[in-house]
């Protein structure tokens, strides 16, 4: 063991601290210190996390995938901008084509597929560019947002395209060329850091709203009030699909709109008080068994003590919060 020896004249060394100031100057404030860094490495490949995947092509995000938020082709077709039946068919052909780029054929990565699909329906003039973009854009900040959550699990990395070195080729299938050069091309980039800065504002917007982020993961059901506020035609059409069984990210999708907006909206249904999160079920002992006296008895009250309760889910909120919810329905109904 080492003793470092003090005097006035020589002070011990400061403890290392983080410069908060530089994170923020360059949009990290702990989203992803892997991210931070392979944006940092100019990497390419996929960076697969528990609720998404990020599509790196030199250091810089160009596409983003979540289960829990719809995908352009979503975005594209909730309001009749496109036929979900013609996006399926461009990015069949799209994947069904190679880049003409490097030796031998190859196989398209998830982002090029898709951008190729766009840039085709955008070439038969099915679709403008710039919905085409507003989709695209909204798209990956909606799915990133899920995917930069935080996890219990560790991220992975794959260098180079989705497919591997060892990925066998597909056939050479002509395709109408997409860019200049002939190559499918590839969306514009975002960098890392507006990605991430933008993440931690969209945190902070739920956070202002409702600090619990319980009702954006589990289903949704709606709170009786004796006089409900006035909604908007948005929230109306978010809570008109609130029946214990949907989730926020569930009714987006049904909806045809961005995650993250509907959990804006949840959220302040929330707040306001007409919908609540499932509350999870609960036992608090098993239910008793037949015995030498008969059956077990009816769900109901409590029985004598030492008897096995089932314990209605509903019923089992924190009383303090049923107290609340009573006193706040009383005051409105004045």
């Amino acid at each position: 063991m080492t003793t470092l020896r003090t005097t006035p004249a020589t002070p011990p060394p400061r403890l290392p601290v983080r410069d908060k100031a530089g994170a923020l100057g360059r949009g990290w404030g702990g989203v992803s210190p892997m991210l931070t860094r392979l944006a940092a490495e100019r990497a390419t490949g996929i960076l697969v996390r528990e609720r998404g995947t990020l599509h790196l092509a030199d250091g810089k995000v160009v596409h983003a995938e979540s289960p829990a938020a719809p995908g352009a082709d979503v975005l594209l077709a909730a309001h009749g901008t496109l036929d979900a039946e013609v996006w399926r068919q461009a990015l069949a052909e799209s994947i069904a084509s190679t880049g003409s780029a490097g030796t031998g054929a190859r196989r398209l990565t998830g982002a090029e597929a898709v951008h190729g699909a766009g840039r085709r329906l955008v070439a038969g003039g099915l679709l403008s560019a710039g919905a085409l973009e507003m989709c695209r854009l909204t798209a990956l900040y909606d799915a990133a947002y899920f995917a930069l959550a935080p996890s219990s699990t560790p991220g992975r990395f794959r260098y180079g395209t989705e497919d591997g070195p060892d990925a066998p080729a597909v056939p050479d299938v002509p395709a109408a060329p997409l860019e200049p050069d002939g190559t499918p091309g590839v969306p514009r980039p975002i960098p890392v850091a507006d990605l991430e800065r933008e993440t931690l504002r969209r945190r902070d917007l739920l956070h202002r709203v409702w600090p619990d982020a319980l009702p954006d993961e589990v289903p949704l059901i709606r709170e009786h009030r004796p006089a409900p506020p006035p909604l908007p035609a948005r929230r109306q059409a978010v809570l008109a699909r609130v029946d214990g069984i949907r989730t926020a990210s569930e009714i987006a999708r049904e909806l045809g709109r961005p995650a993250f907006h509907t959990l804006m909206d949840v959220r302040r249904l929330v707040a306001a008080g007409v919908v609540s999160p499932c509350p999870p079920l609960t036992f608090t002992e098993p239910r008793p068994g037949p015995g030498p006296l008969g059956p077990p008895g009816p769900l109901g009250p409590p029985g004598p003590p030492g008897a096995g309760v089932f314990v209605d889910p509903v019923e089992s909120v924190d009383p303090h919060i049923t107290l609340l919810k009573r006193l706040r329905d009383a005051l409105e109904a004045l």
